[in-house]
């Protein structure tokens, strides 16, 4: 099994008329369906519901990027336009049958390949991305990849979404969780660029039907827009696509409606060898890396345009890592990098090895997918940080990282920078509600297909445990965690073995905004029929 190695990662890294809503319904209700075709030259092959005598069903269950696990559906739905989203459900609700949806398959838990799945909409082959100038708006199907979206957008119109670090993670779960990358401290979530959402929903009970809603307060669908910016993918009905828009965008000229990219980005790598590392100095370079983002994170310093990872690989691995970024065009863009690296080394007394690199921005943006290949079985675990660790949790993490031999060569802990842009959006404007973070914080290990996993699963429940024991095994919100975010979903915060905090899980990924998402629910899922195992809750349960 390859070593992951972060190192790679890009500057990215972690489905209306102006002013009003539109319901729109598919066959059978004498309403016809949006037209969501870029070009509209070619019709596209007919919807087909596959079951397991097709050739084609193997490839279809098999594309769940987590080998944990595998689900066996009756069948699984590969539709290509709105219309044939909306039979599939309504076809599910006919026959009473479990239904999910899968996008690009990254999903961290079982939520699709689970056992009580009946049927599976997959909506991969919906994946145009264009210009829609009716609503003035980029469209992006939600069967798109992030890779498919930025090639598009940039290569069409020089404009970009700030969206994750992995091009082949599909754009339908991705956007609806909030998604965060590299350019997110110059631009914010992607959830913040977000203009409209065209979903199935089923809020009445024999019945789906496609709805588009916009950010326009005036919208009576509003509240399933405003699901949309945070809420996870999943929860309240089936995104066929979404328009992007960034707020105060006043012109017509599509070129000027998202952000624009830099041409180029300039980087340098940071690495450290294991063989010379020490307890005392591993303290010294996170406490200077935690300490400076402490400093720095506001959009009024003048590193904001800087974005950096930590990769801290395990000890079997060899050496870990500090990835920095900058847009390439600025001028002290190289006097930002090298005060960042003499602030991240100073007194760590240990040596540390250098590299500096320029790069296009979409070529390195379309290389850089640490997830790429999939289907290794992996547990991951995530957190945000309002502050650094603190020394004890620095001392728990290379307790850990130093333990164990080959087994934990792909177990790794790194660390994204937000803040800046992100945390000048109320908590309550969107439904992502983490405006106050610092750090994303990812706890991860994976191991051979064939292999029990055990050592490994312990090694990252274990770490996680130890890491915020003082608030029972779990980043509770407070003044220094923040919970964490809905893409990165962990079963094992909603049972009480590996969360004694006492605090529920939904706390963690949404805190405040969790009851109005209940009540989005209540309106257009009544019957509960998108649901998984940590599917928004209606009301009362």
């Amino acid at each position: 099994m390859a070593v992951k190695d972060f190192s790679r990662r890009g500057f990215l890294a972690g489905g209306v008329a102006a002013g009003s809503a539109v319901a729109l319904a598919g066959p059978g209700t004498g309403v016809a369906a949006a037209d969501t075709g870029a070009g509209g030259c070619f019709p596209p092959p007919p919807a087909k519901a596959m079951g397991p005598g097709d050739p084609r069903y193997a490839e279809l269950v098999a594309r769940g990027y987590n080998g944990r696990f595998s689900g066996r559906p009756e069948s699984v739905s590969l539709v290509h336009r709105a219309d044939h989203v909306v039979a599939a459900v309504d076809d599910a609700l006919r026959t009473d049958r479990r239904i999910v949806v899968r996008s690009g398959g990254h999903c961290f838990e079982n939520f699709v390949d689970d056992p009580a799945v009946q049927v599976v909409v997959d909506v991969s082959e919906m994946k145009s991305v264009y210009y829609d100038s009716t609503h003035r708006a980029f469209a992006i199907e939600s069967g798109a990849t992030l890779g498919e979206v930025y090639r598009t957008l940039y290569l069409g119109w020089g404009v970009t979404i700030p969206a994750g670090a992995c091009p082949s993670v599909g754009a339908g779960g991705h956007i609806a969780g909030g998604g965060y990358g590299g350019l997110s401290r110059h631009h914010g979530f992607v959830a913040d660029h977000l203009y409209g959402v065209e979903v199935v929903v089923a809020d009445c009970r024999d019945r789906a039907r496609l709805v588009l809603a916009t950010r326009d307060p005036a919208d009576p669908h509003h509240d399933l827009w405003w699901a949309h910016t945070g809420g996870g993918g999943g929860n309240f009905g089936i995104v066929t696509r979404y328009l992007m828009r960034s707020p105060g965008a006043r012109r017509n000229d599509p070129t000027t409606l998202l952000p624009r990219p830099p041409a180029t980005i300039r980087s340098v790598t940071l690495g450290w060898s294991w063989a010379d590392m020490t307890e005392s100095a591993f303290v010294r370079i996170l406490r200077n890396h935690g300490t400076w983002h402490e400093k720095e994170s506001g959009t009024g310093s003048r590193y904001a345009p800087l974005s950096s990872w930590l990769i801290l690989n395990h000890r079997a691995t060899g050496r870990f890592t500090l990835v920095a970024n900058v847009d390439g065009s600025l001028p002290h863009g190289k006097t930002l990098l090298d005060e960042y690296v003499a602030a991240i080394t100073a007194n760590t007394g240990v040596r540390h090895e250098t590299e500096e690199s320029t790069a296009l921005w979409m070529k390195s943006t379309l290389t850089a997918d640490p997830y790429a290949g999939g289907r290794y079985p992996f547990k991951s675990k995530a957190a945000l940080l309002r502050k650094s660790w603190t020394e004890a949790q620095i001392r728990t993490l290379h307790r850990y990282l130093t333990q164990g031999g080959e087994e934990h060569q792909a177990s790794t802990v790194y660390l994204s920078t937000l803040g800046a842009r992100i945390n000048t959006v109320p908590a309550s404007a969107t439904a992502i509600p983490h405006r106050n973070s610092l750090f994303s914080a990812t706890y991860e290990t994976s191991w051979w297909p064939g292999v029990p996993g055990d050592a490994q699963l312990a090694w990252v429940r274990d770490l996680y445990r130890d890491v915020y024991a003082d608030t029972g095994g779990v980043p509770v919100p407070d003044a220094a965690n923040g919970g964490a975010y809905i893409n990165y979903p962990d079963a094992d915060l909603t049972d009480p073995r590996w969360n004694t905090s006492g605090v529920p899980w939904h706390t963690f990924y949404y805190r405040d905004n969790y009851p109005r998402l209940q009540q989005v629910k209540a309106r257009w899922d009544p019957a509960n029929v998108f649901r998984h195992a940590m599917s928004v809750r209606l009301p009362g349960r």
